[in-house]
């Protein structure tokens, strides 16, 4: 189960039409701004110098969001991500999700040189386990362990850690050089 804190909807809207009950107007214009300047800045340096000061998000050394990653709009301090970690295109990093009945909040941690692939979407409350890969066009709604290779909607584990260390010892020695 995914780690949130549940609140639920007062009233008989759903918790979403009470969305600036639950969140400050100006925090989330300020946030959608920086956001939009960070999904279209192609200078890496300078897309995590803006997410981690305006948006509170941690964010480790070499990490790279790639074109059109979108963070949380509503909680983005809610997200660390690790060192020397790739987010791909188009990825989308929630942490909180509103439903009918109730919102849910919850931290996302994704740990050193983890690759997230394009399209992905991770749900608030996940931890991604350093070294870990992350297919394209994923839904990750559960904790990935490190080392793990996982893919799918919803996400799955294909390799473990030591299946993929099996991988790597058996792999033409080509499949796992960086090209020159």
């Amino acid at each position: 189960m995914r780690r949130t804190e549940r609140y639920p909807a007062k009233g008989n809207a759903n918790s979403l039409w009470h969305i600036y009950k639950t969140v400050p107007f100006l925090k989330v214009v300020k946030n959608f701004v920086f956001i939009q300047l960070g999904r279209y800045t192609p200078f890496m340096p300078l897309k995590n110098f803006i997410y981690r000061t305006f948006l509170g998000m941690k964010i480790g050394k070499k990490t790279s969001f790639a074109l059109m990653v979108m963070p949380d709009t509503m909680f983005p301090e809610r997200i660390t991500v690790g060192e020397n970690s790739i987010i791909g295109f188009n990825t989308t990093i929630l942490a909180h999700e509103y439903l009918i009945e109730e919102y849910r909040i919850g931290d996302v941690v994704i740990g050193d040189q983890v690759m997230i692939g394009a399209n992905t979407t991770i749900l608030p409350g996940v931890t991604i386990g350093d070294e870990a890969i992350v297919s394209a066009a994923s839904l990750v709604n559960r904790d990935i362990p490190a080392g793990a290779m996982a893919g799918g909607n919803p996400v799955r584990i294909i390799y473990t850690k030591e299946q993929m260390e099996e991988r790597r010892k058996t792999a033409p020695k080509e499949a796992f050089q960086e090209n020159e």
